[in-house]
């Protein structure tokens, strides 16, 4: 099958089942914006895959210090926990598709369209809650950052509070599935949720945002600069 058809070239595109429409339609923007988030978590897991194979390295030289007799680096026992992060990426794209599918399907269509369902709503829901209880509480706002793949994370977040606001703008329009709407509430928690898990995985700071006037009653304006250079990637503290 060829990737080009050239039946796009007068700027329109196919709906599943439901003719033709303008590539700027409502319902365009709105699933081509999930693709975009689903490209990002793509771009997540890559940086996964990287940072296990750098893991992978690190535990290869651990094995070459206990044959050469040298005391062993502790062991690393986190990166079975960061393959199921990856597992979750990997489910949550084809969440993704099915998603896009939905919303590619005006509700009408005849021909059997794969829906989103209340199943996974709930299911991301399990996954917030989860992921939660591994997390230390959160105290302040944090900033997109972290590990290359938290940050990705992040960015597949705001993606997908854009492909909300547009599919709420469809859904002003014509009729678009609510589990599709909350569907794309929960994913973003579920999003932010697991960028600070990997953010903590990894043993990394944590951005978080200190606005140099909240701490302004704290002392003078060096004393300021100085609590919010050490403040800024901290993260929340036990202390």
């Amino acid at each position: 099958m060829k990737v080009y058809t050239r039946t796009g070239d007068d700027g329109t595109t196919g709906l599943f089942g439901a003719g033709r429409v303008s590539k700027s339609h409502p319902r365009i923007a709105a699933y081509g914006t999930v693709d975009e988030a689903n490209a990002c978590l793509g771009l997540a897991r890559s940086a996964i895959a990287q940072a296990l194979a750098a893991r992978h390295v690190g535990e290869s030289r651990r094995i070459g210090e206990r044959v050469e007799g040298r005391p062993p680096a502790l062991p690393d026992s986190e990166g079975l926990r960061v393959a199921e992060a990856d597992a979750l990426l990997a489910r949550l794209q084809n969440e993704l598709f099915v998603l896009g599918g939905d919303l590619s399907a005006p509700r009408e269509t005849a021909y059997p369209v794969p829906r989103v369902e209340p199943h996974h709503v709930t299911a991301i829901e399990a996954d917030i809650d989860r992921l939660t209880a591994d997390l230390p509480p959160l105290k302040h706002f944090v900033l997109p950052g972290g590990t290359p793949a938290a940050a990705a994370v992040h960015l597949a977040r705001t993606v997908t509070r854009r492909a909300e606001r547009l599919t709420v703008d469809l859904a002003a329009l014509e009729g678009v599935s609510s589990d599709a709407l909350r569907y794309l509430n929960r994913l973003s928690d579920l999003l932010f949720t697991l960028s600070r898990w990997l953010t903590h995985d990894a043993g990394a700071p944590e951005p978080v945002w200190a606005p140099i006037a909240d701490s302004a009653a704290a002392g003078t304006e060096a004393d300021v600069s100085q609590q919010a250079a050490g403040t800024q990637g901290a993260g929340p503290r036990d202390d």
